[in-house]
């Protein structure tokens, strides 16, 4: 019987790039679009392990997203995001028991907002600031090394067009957001700097959206019509064609999945 480490071996041998075989962290993995995501890289072969603070979340979104994909590998783990050391344990676990980490896909979300600029709360960018910006942070971190490592590592953080195009009573959102997406950017400045002569294998970018909608949402509102929405299916299928492009046509870049402002 092979051994562990064994089989760790094996398997960053046999990995030269691409979904097929990847092994890919989700953080904020328990809502709608972790479903989507979750079963979208495991049916193009990606070994996925999913993070969530909520384990009733979690487990469902593991579960059903196991189910779609025909019992593919997706595992699933608390991880408490807003710690750095249990961040960075999580990468080591991963990268110790697959014997690589190819990809961390960042869909932790938040919103808090007012009905006008002076009604801002400060108390809301506490939050965010918490939720949209050091679970970045601290991921980013955790998972630098090792996806400098692979041969086809990327880091995938989903932002909202009113990063770019803030509007009074989204004040503390959008700051969040834009911080976000420069902590991103500075994380694929980082992958340039370091690579070889040949340029970076590792890519970090933002894929940009107005908001997102799923057929629960779309059920409950049956007359909305959600323009400029991302449905979830479409972020799992951009998400996925991260991995299928030249780490230089992604790296430090901005994607947008709706209208540009």
């Amino acid at each position: 019987m092979t051994g562990a480490a064994e089989e760790a071996d094996m398997t960053t041998d046999t990995y030269s790039g691409g979904l097929d075989g990847a092994v890919i962290a989700v953080a904020g993995a328990g809502g709608p679009a972790g479903r989507a995501v979750l079963q979208r890289l495991a049916r193009a072969g990606g070994h996925v392990v999913a993070a969530d603070a909520d384990p009733e979340r979690l487990a469902e979104a593991v579960d059903a997203a196991r189910y779609d994909a025909g019992g593919a590998d997706i595992t699933g783990e608390i991880v408490d995001l807003l710690d750095l050391e249990a961040s960075q344990d999580w990468a080591g676990r991963i990268e110790k028991d697959h014997g690589r980490v190819d990809g961390l896909v960042h869909l932790v979300g938040g919103w808090r907002g007012s009905a006008s600029f002076p009604e801002t709360e400060l108390a809301d960018w506490d939050v965010l600031h918490k939720l949209l910006i050091q679970t970045v942070q601290h991921t980013s971190l955790a998972f630098h090394d090792g996806l400098m490592r692979s041969p086809g590592g990327r880091y995938v953080l989903i932002s909202a067009a009113g990063a770019s195009s803030p509007t009074a009573g989204n004040a503390a959102y959008a700051a969040a957001k834009a911080a976000a997406e420069a902590w991103t950017l500075a994380l694929g400045d980082s992958f340039s700097k370091l690579s070889g002569p040949d340029g970076p294998t590792a890519a970090a970018t933002v894929l940009v959206i107005k908001a997102l909608v799923h057929d629960g949402l779309r059920a409950e509102r049956p007359q909305a019509k959600f323009a400029g929405f991302t449905d979830v299916r479409d972020l799992a299928d951009a998400i996925a064609d991260v991995w299928n492009r030249n780490a230089d046509d992604v790296n430090g870049t901005r994607q947008w999945l709706t209208p540009q402002p």
